[in-house]
């Protein structure tokens, strides 16, 4: 079963656009997003074996790291870029955000949401950080190094004069009440589409 943020992508995106993946893996998703909408798609990653692995299932990847800047990409090149959970492992995530909405018509962002009740009870109640089926990694072997939270990624977008069309923060398969009212505080996981604006 696909990552909810992933099907939530793919609605967001419409048919027979081009698509930019940002830390694409395997090309598992853009394979399904070719089938599903059509779509031109080109993704980007940095670990051979998922640049191989995405090869393999006939996905466009060249291999480049994000963090070093996306300079080779000319504006308004692609209808959507995409980075789905992977802003908490980048090194610069305010720099990506704003190359992703120069090089794209819009982008979807998607992140886990350190903000989340589960995670403020573990920490607040047992002192460690949280390890969850989300967030499966120790504090000493996780890939995320800056850790966002729903309100914190409305500011900066905010700051860097970025508007968001939509949203959707959930937890699970689809949103629920608690998810409408507070969504910082019981939402696990974010999706954005933005643009500049």
């Amino acid at each position: 079963m696909m990552r909810y943020d992933l099907t939530r992508i793919m609605d967001w995106v419409p048919r027979a656009s081009r698509v930019l993946d940002l830390g694409c893996g395997d090309g598992e998703f853009l394979a399904q997003l070719q089938t599903a909408r059509d779509v031109e798609a080109l993704g980007i990653e940095l670990d051979i074996n998922n640049i191989t692995a995405a090869a393999r299932r006939g996905i466009s990847v060249i291999q480049q790291d994000m963090d070093r800047g996306l300079d080779n990409f000319p504006n308004q090149s692609f209808d959507i870029v995409v980075l789905a959970h992977a802003l908490q492992v980048l090194h610069r995530p305010h720099s990506v955000l704003e190359e992703m909405v120069r090089i794209g018509k819009e982008a979807i962002v998607t992140f886990p949401n350190f903000g989340h009740w589960r995670c403020r009870l573990h920490l607040g109640l047992l002192g460690r950080m949280p390890v969850s089926r989300l967030l499966p990694f120790e504090w000493y072997d996780t890939p995320n190094i800056h850790f966002c939270t729903v309100t914190d990624f409305e500011a900066l977008c905010g700051q860097m004069n970025i508007a968001i069309l939509d949203q959707d923060i959930v937890t699970g398969p689809r949103a629920t009440i608690l998810n409408s009212l507070a969504p910082n505080l019981f939402g696990s996981t974010a999706i954005f589409r933005i643009c500049k604006q």
